[in-house]
């Protein structure tokens, strides 16, 4: 008898639990809490690429940006080693026919365009970034030689006026100054003369003043080591076409570029020398 009343107790302990149970299960549910078996393994996150269900519509790929233009690395006007060095590689590959200057004016311009067209390039006449490489690629570093020559130009054959006497024979057609005593060469030098507006006289002069430090007062630019021959129009150095070469004229003078030549000739030239411009 007592059995029967424990067994009945038991059942009614383990139906009120389960009850329980029940009812603790569907209060979870409805309050949204997932319910996880203990010891169930952690749920796989799917890849980044997969993450977004099927139906989703994909991102668009952002287009590729436009390639940047070209940056300009020298241009008209600019003077430094790097120009010409540039020029000097030009030379190389038969685009520059003078000596390198290191100024950039009409002829590096040309030269460039030159070297551009070859190249299926843009003919701008700058020297930008893409220019530049494909130079590079295709020359070698200069020498110093390459880089500043010296200047040795053939001289022209004296006008019959230059062969008697101490005389500077100056030579339009082949730009050259030939400094001649008696007849025999002593120096050669290439020069530069005044433009079509304020052109170099012609004809038989003689050197009546010289002035180491001269500045010219009409254009106050320096004029050192002149030696005067007709008016206001010497021999003399300049530094204009040192850098410019012949991109530039003078405003009537012969100018010099090297002036190691023209210091040694001012010390030899004396007033009364005869001056003989010709073609």
């Amino acid at each position: 008898m007592r059995r029967t009343r424990t067994d009945r107790f038991t059942r009614g302990v383990r139906a009120a639990g389960a009850a329980a149970v029940g009812v603790l299960a569907l209060v979870t549910l409805t309050a949204g809490c997932k319910v996880e078996t203990v010891g169930a393994a952690e749920p796989t996150a799917l890849p980044a690429e997969t993450s977004s269900p099927p139906s989703a519509t994909p991102s668009r790929t952002p287009s590729a940006r436009p390639s940047p233009q070209p940056s300009t690395l020298m241009s008209v006007g600019d003077r430094s080693k790097r120009v010409r060095e540039l020029q000097a590689r030009l030379r190389q590959i038969g685009h520059f026919d003078r000596s390198p200057t290191g100024y950039y004016g009409t002829a590096t311009v040309a030269s460039v365009q030159s070297f551009q067209g070859k190249r299926g390039l843009a003919r701008t006449g700058r020297t930008d970034t893409v220019t530049w490489e494909r130079l590079l690629a295709m020359t070698r570093r200069p020498t110093a030689k390459e880089l500043d020559p010296p200047a040795t130009p053939a001289a022209a054959k004296p006008d019959a006026r230059c062969m008697k006497g101490r005389v500077l024979c100056i030579s339009k057609n082949s730009r050259t100054l030939s400094w001649i005593i008696d007849g025999r060469i002593v120096s050669t030098m290439d020069v530069r003369f005044g433009s079509q507006y304020t052109p170099t006289r012609e004809g038989t002069f003689s050197v009546y003043w010289k002035s180491r430090h001269h500045v010219s007062t009409l254009y106050d630019s320096p004029m050192p080591y002149a030696m005067f021959f007709s008016g206001g129009q010497a021999v003399h150095y300049s530094s204009d076409f040192a850098a410019r070469g012949y991109d530039g004229a003078s405003h009537g003078c012969v100018n010099v570029r090297d002036e190691g030549k023209i210091a040694s000739l001012f010390a030899q030239v004396r007033n009364g020398d005869k001056v003989v411009v010709h073609r």
